[in-house]
């Protein structure tokens, strides 16, 4: 393990960035006189794979070889991107787990790879975790967890240096897409991807979660970040399905459709729920005839 105060070098990973951009043709938005380009995010690290690679890079640095404590649920794929950034740098990472009852069930896959990667779980109850950023609450999780010296990132990697970080991917989609829509947890992505962008480009976000607070967490970011609002960017949350880790057996058919119809991979609980949202959209008539729509693929599906 790196002694503290040793800032991983993450170009070892060789990270595949800018990630590819490709047109895909789809008939279902050809013939509106749309173009669909997919920014494949889901290609930049077979482990890191999209915005948690852009999330968790500056943090990963500023942790400076400390251990990194997270926060997530029982299917979260940022415990598992965090915990396989550990293995891969030699960082020691704790989880965070909402659910006490979960300490003493069998560990479902997404957990159990968590481990197997060397993340040591810690469970809490789901009003503390409710809490969990109050100064007074975090203390004590930390003390209870062993880790009160460790570097901690937010639930979803949300923060200003991971606002920051996704402010790459606006930049590397400059002048390419008239319209640049991704899925939303924390609202982190999208905050980073609108200030990136030029003038002219909009940024739609598509909340996986319901409930209708995320408008108020993105404008939050951005001041923290930038201190001040940056980029055009609106939400649709209508395509949630249930709210995260959700899913339905049309949401399930879509994916396997688009998957068989462009070759691509379509992870269910972000980027399916996206593309859905889209092809829906597009039947609406919400885009312009000439618009060029880029669906940013922020993840890849976990292995069965």
């Amino acid at each position: 393990m790196p002694s503290p105060d040793t800032t991983p070098d993450l170009t070892t990973l060789r990270p595949r960035l800018p990630s590819p951009l490709q047109e895909s043709e789809d008939e279902r938005f050809t013939r509106r006189g749309l173009r669909l380009l997919l920014k494949r995010d889901d290609l930049i690290h077979p482990e890191l794979i999209g915005n948690k690679w852009r999330k968790l890079a500056p943090n990963l640095e500023a942790a400076a070889g400390r251990t990194v404590l997270t926060f997530g649920g029982a299917y979260s794929n940022h415990l598992r991107a965090t915990a396989a950034a550990g293995r891969l740098l030699g960082l020691p990472t704790v989880g965070v787990v909402r659910g006490q009852e979960l300490a003493d069930r069998p560990l479902n896959p997404s957990l159990a790879r968590c481990v197997a990667d060397g993340m040591r779980l810690h469970f809490i109850d789901r009003s503390t975790y409710r809490h969990k950023s109050d100064p007074s609450t975090l203390a004590a999780v930390l003390h209870a967890a062993g880790a009160q010296d460790a570097y901690v990132v937010p639930e979803g990697g949300s923060n200003t240096l991971a606002v920051r970080g996704c402010r790459a991917l606006g930049e590397e989609l400059r002048g390419q897409a008239d319209v640049v829509a991704v899925a939303c947890g924390t609202g982190g992505t999208l905050a980073g991807l609108a200030a990136g962008l030029d003038p002219g480009q909009c940024a739609l976000g598509v909340p996986v979660l319901k409930g209708g607070f995320l408008e108020d967490d993105v404008r939050r970011l951005q001041a923290e970040a930038f201190g001040e609002p940056r980029g055009d960017w609106r939400l649709d949350d209508r395509f949630h399905f249930g709210g995260y880790a959700r899913t339905t057996p049309e949401l399930d058919a879509f994916a396997r459709d688009f998957e068989q119809r462009h070759s691509v991979p379509v992870e269910g609980l972000y980027v399916a729920k996206l593309l859905h949202g889209l092809v829906a959209l597009a039947e609406e008539g919400a885009f312009p005839r000439g618009t060029a729509i880029a669906a940013v693929v922020t993840g890849s599906p976990f292995p069965s």
